[in-house]
Formats: structure tokens, C-alpha cells, sequence
């Protein structure tokens, strides 16, 4: 697959990636748990379809430890037993969240059960996870960026 445009190295992009940078470091030191921001960064990137993010990490999630049953049941959380109760909470915001094209926002049920396991602070920092890697994961499909490259640690 050859890239629409290579976005990185850019001008535009040497602006802005600082500060999708400095988010994601903001949203790293929450108090949302590494592994269950992995997850929700893997999960929104297969709904969007964004192979460049999932390999980016699937990779950086087995680095720090996560089980490859996990990764392989994130597209199928709601059936696997591989996750916690907070997991699965944060996953089901991430697909409302993703689909907010879908016409039904996040319902009610879905930010009560994320608000039972994370407070006000962790909740505001997967609101902008999910935000962040859903501007990621669009920006790498709609330019076609190839997935396969990627190396633990390239962006750190």
C-alpha cells in the first residue's frame, strides 16, 4: 500500500504533533491504568479500521506486558472473559464514542457504568484518549499510511 502523503516531517505537522503529544503524556498520567489505555487505543483503531495505529499498539501493549489472548480478544471484549469489570467499562465508551456517527451519542447506561469505575479526572482523560487516537486513526486512513513498520518506542 503506498501513502496518500507522508504527514510526518511536515511543517503543519511539526506544529501540531507537540501537542497531541503533550495530550496523550497528560492523559498517560490520569490514573487510568497503561494496559486499559492500550486497549482503548486498540479498539477504537479497529473500528476505525486504522492498521498503522493497531500496529503501533498492539506493539507498544505486548512491550509492556500485555498477554497476546488479550490483544487478540479486544474485538470480541464483550464475550471474552480476559477483561476486568473498569476494562470493559472503558472499552464500551470507546465504541460509543468511536461511532458517534451512528446517531445515538454515548447513552446514559454506557457513561453511568465508566462513571462507576473511574472518577471525574480518569473519566475527562478517556474522553480525550478516545479523542485523540480517533483524530490518529483518521488522519493515517484517509492519507493511507501503511502498517507494519512500526518499532516499540519510535514516538517516546
Amino acid at each position: 500500500m503506498e501513502a496518500r502523503l507522508s504527514p510526518h516531517g511536515t511543517p503543519l505537522l511539526g506544529k501540531v504533533l507537540p501537542h497531541l503529544i503533550a495530550a496523550n503524556k497528560a492523559v498517560a498520567e490520569s490514573g487510568v491504568p497503561a494496559a486499559t489505555q492500550e486497549l482503548v487505543k486498540i479498539r477504537a483503531s479497529q473500528i476505525n479500521g486504522c492498521g498503522a495505529c493497531l500496529d503501533m499498539h498492539t506493539k507498544e501493549a505486548a512491550a509492556a506486558g500485555e498477554t497476546q489472548h488479550r490483544l487478540l480478544m479486544v474485538a470480541a471484549w464483550r464475550e471474552a472473559k480476559a477483561f476486568t469489570e473498569p476494562e470493559r467499562a472503558a472499552l464500551e465508551l470507546t465504541e460509543a464514542g468511536t461511532r458517534l456517527a451512528d446517531g445515538s451519542g454515548v447513552p446514559d447506561d454506557v457513561w453511568q457504568n465508566a462513571a462507576k469505575h473511574y472518577d471525574e479526572e480518569q473519566l475527562l482523560a478517556l474522553v480525550m484518549l478516545i479523542g485523540v487516537i480517533n483524530f490518529f486513526n483518521r488522519m493515517n486512513v484517509m492519507t493511507r499510511q501503511p502498517a507494519g513498520d512500526y518499532q516499540v518506542g519510535m514516538l517516546h
